[in-house]
């Protein structure tokens, strides 16, 4: 995401603790601390402009959301949006979504999104993808039991890449779709904005839903 640097973005951020932390480790295992009522936690790692969550948690105001943006010029994005919205079941993280363990702890967490995740085609840089059995880990650990990752991308490479990474690890796959704005099936999808940028430029959308099954 190329996106000119703002200034404003690192004192914005720290001016609005009630709505935006860059020390997400403070509140490792006391997340519904920050919500107006204790419900289900999602979290989505890159959040973007924050479409997504922002739409997700006006749909499902009976679960919680939390937003990761590393970059602070594309947080604020979602940070002056929600100082507008309000939502009472949203926040949001600036750090580094890589370091989930660290952030959330065992189980605490009911669901997770990857949309759009950088793709690090280089084969060199495969432990960098989202889906890497290294982050499967750490999904696996802060997830409930029952909880679900969701994977979006338009990027065919990483796509296949994923599919062996959840297989290999032994996840079981909820729902698979190789062309998503035309699986009728789904009814549910919420967009993001790279979603809607390349589904109008003929790109297929790829999604795979998986749970893990093993004892922790």
């Amino acid at each position: 995401m190329r996106l000119r640097n703002k200034p404003r973005a690192v004192g914005e951020i720290a001016d609005n603790p009630q709505s935006i932390t860059t020390t997400p480790a403070d509140f490792k295992g006391k997340w519904q601390t920050k919500f107006a009522e204790t419900q289900p936690l999602n979290v989505e790692i890159g959040s973007g402009k924050g479409r997504f969550i922002i739409e997700m948690a006006k749909a499902y105001p009976k679960q919680n959301f939390i937003g990761i943006e590393l970059q602070p010029s594309v947080a604020i994005m979602i940070l002056e949006k929600q100082l507008l919205e309000k939502l009472p079941n949203l926040y949001l993280i600036q750090a580094n979504g890589e370091n989930l363990t660290d952030y959330f702890a065992t189980d605490e967490v009911a669901n997770l999104y990857l949309n759009f995740s950088d793709p690090w085609p280089k084969k060199r840089h495969a432990k960098r993808r989202l889906t890497h059995k290294i982050f499967l880990a750490m999904y696996e650990q802060v997830l409930q039991p029952e909880g679900k990752v969701t994977f979006k991308t338009d990027n065919r490479g990483l796509f296949e890449f994923s599919l062996m990474s959840f297989n290999a690890y032994g996840a079981q796959f909820e729902q698979l779709s190789l062309d998503l704005h035309n699986s009728p099936e789904i009814t549910d999808n919420i967009e993001t904005e790279y979603e809607q940028r390349f589904s109008q430029m003929g790109h297929p959308i790829y999604l795979a839903k998986i749970q893990f099954v093993g004892a922790k």
